[in-house]
């Protein structure tokens, strides 16, 4: 028997022979045996023409999971391809939440073809998630899941799953509503497999529910699934009743994006939806420039510094050489701490109210890395660059101070940006390096005042 591991490339090269030889039975079997990420990854591997004709082949189940695993240019590729037919099984198939992703996406005439071949009930649940807000639990909840009513017995509760599961994003996560969708209880499959069929839902039920409301921030709905390990979280509107569950794969993917966003704002870009070798030229300059036209006025301040101590400067020469590594460091140490704690303030692990603790931790440790940093320098400049003692004070004085000053900022801004409602991210290397090295200069060229006849 051959044991050998066939690789994704592998299969995917098995499938295109199966295409150019139009074995389309055999490539249609094949592909509905597949996971639907699989099997969505190869369709988009395929020119547009055969795209739309693998897909069409694909079963009428098999196809809409298939279809909510591709990215939005092909699936408007799709919808623009099939039937009107065909699009409303595509459509009624999907999950809420999937579909409502597709509306948010997809140009306004797609969207219009889309909803006019939804059904009434489809319609009706697309627009009332549309309307919750950005960002927020209601936004990416799916309305798919299994509920009960508390006096129901376990025997009836599995033929309930039996009768409608089928359709549900979960069934291992249960909830017990009241007559009028009040949230009463949640309880599992594990649960009622370990209880006697007669056992009535109530009595086996955890009624201490964790649960979101539609408003909350999808973010610290995600953040949720990280502390209690969830597979689905209730949500409920604001009079309490149950409209829908968050799973952990839509948890996921909010994390990812939210990390994906946090990036590209610490590296001054503004952030993008869009996949990065599907976003154009003009596209990726108009995301970049804004704020490398900001930073490049901005950087005028340490010029106008320089300026100012010209006159210093051609006395001591040998300060020039140094200032790159002086502000180089200092913007290093403010990211470091930075960095640090704007992944700490997504992950809720720290709070603006810690914010004297983390000042007090960064000073310590940027007085140890300054102390470290000067140690080492001063040797090197003592004994590689030979400047006289003097300047190698002055240097690692300024070392020192730099350092210091850069992790305590670079702790804070992020904290009391977060406190007044704006994006820690924004706060990271571009605008906190520019700070420092406006800073560091400040503090060179006053210690090089105190130290040298300048």
């Amino acid at each position: 028997m051959d044991t050998r591991t066939v690789t994704m490339d592998e299969v995917f090269e098995e499938l295109r022979e199966l295409l150019e030889k139009k074995r389309m039975k055999e490539l249609k079997d094949r592909l509905d045996d597949m996971n639907e990420a699989d099997a969505a990854l190869f369709i988009q591997t395929l020119p547009e023409k055969e795209m739309a004709m693998v897909f069409r082949i694909l079963s009428k189940e098999h196809a809409a999971e298939v279809f909510a695993c591709m990215e939005i240019d092909e699936q408007e590729l799709i919808i623009n391809s099939v039937t009107d037919k065909e699009l409303a099984n595509i459509i009624e198939e999907l999950y809420v939440d999937d579909a409502v992703d597709l509306m948010e996406e997809l140009p306004a005439n797609v969207v219009s073809r889309v909803m006019k071949n939804a059904t009434k009930e489809t319609r009706e649940l697309i627009n009332q998630f549309l309307n919750y807000p950005e960002n927020s639990a209601g936004s990416i909840m799916t309305a798919e899941f299994v509920d009960f009513k508390k006096d129901i017995t376990v025997k009836e509760a599995f033929e309930r799953i039996r009768a409608i599961g089928e359709d549900k994003e979960t069934i291992y996560t249960c909830y017990v509503t009241t007559k009028d969708r009040k949230l009463l209880g949640v309880v599992t499959v594990r649960d009622m497999l370990l209880s006697p069929y007669e056992a009535v839902i109530s009595d086996i039920m955890d009624d201490n529910v964790i649960y979101a409301t539609t408003t909350d921030d999808r973010e610290t709905v995600a953040q949720m699934f990280k502390k209690y390990s969830f597979i689905a979280l209730p949500v409920v509107d604001k009079e309490g009743r149950l409209v829908g569950i968050v799973t952990v794969d839509d948890a996921i993917d909010v994390l990812q994006e939210e990390a994906t966003e946090d990036i590209e704002k610490m590296a001054a870009i503004i952030p993008t939806e869009k996949p990065y070798l599907k976003t154009g030229v003009i596209e990726t300059w108009r995301a970049r420039i804004p704020w490398l036209l900001i930073l490049m006025v901005s950087a005028t301040f340490t010029s106008m510094i320089i300026n100012n101590y010209e006159t210093a400067l051609s006395k001591f020469v040998i300060l020039t050489a140094f200032i790159p590594m002086l502000m180089d460091t200092g913007g290093n140490s403010g990211s470091q701490s930075s960095a640090t704690v704007i992944r700490n303030l997504s992950l809720g692990d720290i709070k603006f109210s810690d914010i004297f603790r983390v000042t007090w931790k960064e000073t310590k440790v940027a007085l140890l890395c300054g102390l470290t940093l000067s140690a080492v320098n001063f040797a090197k400049l003592m004994f590689l660059d030979h400047t006289g003692v003097t300047v190698a004070v002055v240097v690692c004085l300024t070392l020192i101070a730099t350092v210091f000053f850069a992790k305590v900022v670079g702790c804070t801004l992020p904290m009391v940006a977060h406190k007044i409602g704006f994006d820690p991210a924004v706060m990271a290397s571009p605008i906190l390096t520019t700070i420092v090295d406006t800073i560091s200069l400040v503090i060179y060229f006053r210690i090089a005042g105190f130290f040298l006849p300048i």
